[in-house]
């Protein structure tokens, strides 16, 4: 994994003040220096700058970016973030095509299927990836994303330029381009957040590659390309056989993940999806005499103030243990104090350059920097929860019945503290019922399906689209943040593309959650894990954490200089802080509660005043 950033312009001629924007690169890259701290390189030329930031994975000695091939008269040029988990098969069939490799690298790879097929050999790759290409020949630049937008691409156009990074602050370091927050820009973070409209950037001209997209800017502009979507179609094989390609995507996309030239470890919370990600880690690596490390996550007195509730039944300790020594793992377990974790809500901010899932982000920043003690590669059980059903609202009468994102139904508590006249001004509600009616309707249908299943189908694209997106943008910014590879074998594209047509009748067949997942995990993992039910990522229970957060709300307030301040309302906010939380009804997801509104404020206040944020409402 790295960062990248670049710029583009067919007026510009960059050469002609080469010093300057040779700076631009360095600041650009230094920027994002946290996703690359192994090794960095630039390249300027007349209409073109790249900058790449590198942690080495793969080919340690040979993977230096930005790569260039050159054939005859054209120069191709690469920078790229990811990891690809089908290198060895297109690196075959290249070979045969005549093609000679200098490493063994997946970015020469791609950047040589680029230059024998063109852009649409991205359809080829399996992995999560983020790439700029150069042709100085066509004079093309053309920027790549994956298909479910695991690894981000972020990008604005001026008049004449095209600037584009891995994070939104890298645009902010090209001349001229300021962060500006429009009503739209509010509507996101007060109506949509901590979601984010896919292809928005939130500040105001910023957006962002679409997952399963290419953009290729050109003297006449930028065009985007859809290389994969989607597609809704009758499933047609059996009970049985659909178990056995499922058992095999899951292994198979697990082991292809396993690939790096250093160690590996996984992230194990007891739950299943982790839980499966780690029996074939484990059992892999026994193979070849080795041990697997293995990490878990809680909070400093949850062993006291942990409460059960319909999002978190039970907790996930008990379960670590006898997996643990089930699979003989070398296991760490971590834990975070109360003021560790209100700390980290700004290093959160910095990671995302947004607010985003308060401490939900926070707590896993800070992990994550533990587990970069380690390990520099880690798989998760991410996504599996989305592609197979597994959360409350695909089995709610009320998430069936509702006219709203169905993980954040209820948008008072949010819009509650704001100031009536900029309420007035922003149109929040409308602008939630219009992202959601527009998402709704490109849900690929299935037309011999009845009105409840198309319904389901509904909530399980919005449930991709989003709240997948969420997480994995959550994923992305936490671990890299620490130069720590965080991989998502569950959402290989080839296990959506075939569970997005099981029928839920297979899916959670007799009213099992996740029951396709568990069937095809059988003989992985031991039948108290298999079949326990669902717990989400942990939080704290303990109260001194929310008396914390309430204590540095109050001091925010009481700074009129604090930005917050222009966009809420303080009695509002004061009458919230003396009401007692409920945990157990989040306003955003599962785990976003009381306390999680006040640290999501403090984030915001954090946001406006670094970014030096000018609001233009």
């Amino acid at each position: 994994m790295c960062g990248i950033a670049g710029f583009c312009s067919f007026k510009e001629n960059y050469n002609s003040k080469s010093s300057k924007w040779q700076n631009t690169l360095v600041n650009m890259k230094n920027s994002i220096k946290h996703r690359g701290p192994d090794e960095d390189g630039y390249m300027l030329d007349e209409h073109i700058g790249f900058a790449h930031a590198r942690l080495s994975i793969i080919d340690l000695a040979n993977g230096k970016q930005p790569m260039s091939r050159k054939i005859g008269n054209r120069l191709y040029s690469i920078i790229y973030n990811g990891e690809l988990y089908n290198t060895s098969e297109l690196r075959q069939d290249l070979e045969l095509k005549g093609w000679r490799f200098m490493t063994t690298s997946d970015t020469e790879v791609i950047l040589v299927g680029i230059i024998e097929y063109g852009n649409e050999f991205v359809k080829e790759l399996n992995g999560i990836f983020a790439f700029a290409i150069w042709d100085s020949y066509q004079e093309t630049l053309s920027i790549f994303r994956d298909r479910l937008g695991i690894k981000p691409l972020f990008y604005t156009l001026t008049d004449s330029t095209c600037i584009f990074g891995s994070e939104l602050k890298v645009l902010f370091e090209y001349p001229g381009i300021r962060p500006v927050i429009d009503r739209d820009g509010l509507c996101e973070v007060f109506g949509i957040g901590p979601a984010r409209t896919y292809g928005n950037g939130v500040f105001k001209d910023c957006k962002e590659v679409l997952p399963g997209y290419y953009n290729v800017y050109t003297r006449d502009g930028m065009k985007s390309i859809q290389y994969w979507k989607l597609v809704s179609r009758p499933h047609t094989d059996s009970y049985e056989e659909t178990i056995e390609k499922t058992a095999f995507l899951l292994k198979d996309s697990i082991v292809r993940q396993m690939i790096s030239d250093i160690p590996i470890c996984t992230f194990l919370s007891g739950g299943v999806d982790s839980s499966i990600v780690t029996a074939v880690c484990a059992s892999e690596l026994a193979k070849r005499g080795e041990r697997l490390n293995t990490f878990s996550f809680d909070f400093a007195g949850n062993d006291e103030y942990f409460k059960a509730n319909d999002f978190q039944p039970s907790r996930d300790r008990p379960y670590v243990d006898l997996l643990v020594k089930h699979f003989n793992t070398n296991h760490t377990y971590l834990e975070c104090d109360n003021i560790k974790l209100a700390d980290a809500l700004y290093n959160a901010v910095d990671a995302k350059d947004l607010p985003g899932m308060a401490d939900v982000d926070s707590s896993l920043l800070y992990f994550c920097s533990e587990v970069k003690k380690f390990n520099k590669v880690t798989l998760t059980g991410e996504c599996a929860d989305e592609i197979f059903g597994g959360y409350p609202w695909f089995h709610s009468k009320e998430a069936f019945e509702a006219h709203a994102f169905p993980w954040s139904r209820n948008i008072e508590p949010r819009q509650q503290l704001l100031k009536d006249d900029l309420l007035d001004s922003i149109h929040l509600k409308e602008y939630i019922d219009r992202t959601y009616e527009t998402s709704v309707a490109e849900t690929p249908k299935l037309y011999s399906e009845n009105k409840e299943e198309g319904r389901r189908r509904e909530i399980a694209y919005l449930n991709i689209k989003w709240f997948m997106a969420t997480l994995l943008d959550r994923m992305d910014r936490t671990s890299m943040f620490s130069g720590l590879e965080a991989r998502v074998p569950l959402a290989d594209h080839r296990i959506l593309d075939y569970v997005w047509n099981v029928p839920w009748d297979i899916k959670c067949k007799d009213g099992v959650v996740k029951h396709l997942l568990r069937e095809a995990a059988k003989g992985l993992l031991p039948d108290e894990v298999l079949y326990r039910r669902k717990s989400p990522y942990p939080k704290t229970y303990n109260p001194q954490y929310e008396n914390i957060l309430s204590t540095r709300l109050q001091t925010v307030l009481k700074d009129s200089s604090s930005p917050l301040n222009r966009l809420v309302d303080q009695k509002k906010v004061a009458d919230f802080l003396s009401t007692p939380s409920d945990y157990g009804k989040p306003w955003f997801g599962q785990l976003m509660a009381g306390p999680q509104m006040i640290a999501y404020l403090l984030q915001i206040n954090y946001w406006l005043d670094k970014y030096k944020i000018e609001l233009a409402i």
